[in-house]
């Protein structure tokens, strides 16, 4: 791949590697589990009752790899190219202490939730929407290989956030590792098709703010609504929750 962008490091090779096989992993366990051993027994842990077709896994996979190169060209120019001498990402993880580390993946959660939800509210304006989101949501019942479907300029928006983060505050590279993995682990389950929280979780008190897969699906079904990523507290506040949301937490509508 490297060779074919010009690019003769195999850092961006690297990056792609692991960014692929991390989505693969992750959306293979889920599929293979949810949509394969567990289809029939766990079905009403479903939440829309019909599954995808054959045309729409394939779709959801090859816009994923495409995200992945997208990322690999861009994580390449922003960690080995001239950016990098401007950031803020330091090497020695005792410069900061374990406890900063810890605290720079959860601040990062939460910063990345409000980017989130702002650009991919923003992606849903009428004259927006045909040029970076509509690909995505061709998934009206999405599966786990839908977590990277983007379109190539989507993909570019959902990078911006590590193209961010390194300005605002020091960050260790196995620290934006890290918050990666959980993003990807978020992302899969929110598109998963399937709620794991039980029933009337998302109207109790720790619930109502945290995202569920009823929440991120209803928002592939009906197009509107349902913005946030992680948490809801963006969704409650600007009044873009949906009004059925809760009710159907848990489970089937």
């Amino acid at each position: 791949m490297s060779d074919l962008l010009g690019i003769t490091d195999n850092k961006a090779l690297a990056i792609f590697i692991v960014v692929f096989f991390r989505y693969l992993l992750l959306a293979s366990i889920a599929y293979l589990v949810f949509y394969v051993a567990r289809r029939k027994s766990w079905s009403w842990k479903k939440i829309q009752a019909r599954f995808p077709e054959g045309g729409d896994y394939r779709r959801e996979f090859l816009y994923s790899v495409s995200t992945s190169i997208i990322f690999a060209i861009l994580g390449y120019l922003f960690f080995f190219g001239p950016p990098a001498n401007y950031t803020m990402v330091y090497r020695d993880i005792d410069q900061m202490g374990l406890p900063y580390f810890f605290g720079s993946v959860a601040v990062t959660l939460v910063v990345h939730d409000t980017y989130f939800y702002w650009t991919h509210r923003a992606m849903h304006h009428p004259r927006l929407f045909p040029w970076f989101h509509k690909t995505h949501h061709l998934s009206t019942n999405p599966s786990p290989w839908a977590a990277m479907a983007f379109h190539p300029l989507e993909a570019v928006v959902e990078f911006g956030i590590i193209a961010i983060v390194p300005f605002l505050y020091p960050i260790h590279p196995l620290a934006i590792a890290l918050f990666l993995l959980i993003m990807m682990i978020y992302n899969v389950y929110g598109h998963l098709g399937f709620e794991l929280y039980p029933r009337g979780f998302a109207a109790s008190t720790v619930g109502k703010w945290i995202n569920t897969a009823v929440h991120h699906n209803r928002h592939h079904q009906y197009f509107k609504g349902n913005y946030g990523l992680y948490f809801l507290w963006w969704d409650r506040w600007m009044g873009t929750i949906r009004e059925e949301y809760e009710d159907q937490s848990g489970g089937r509508a």
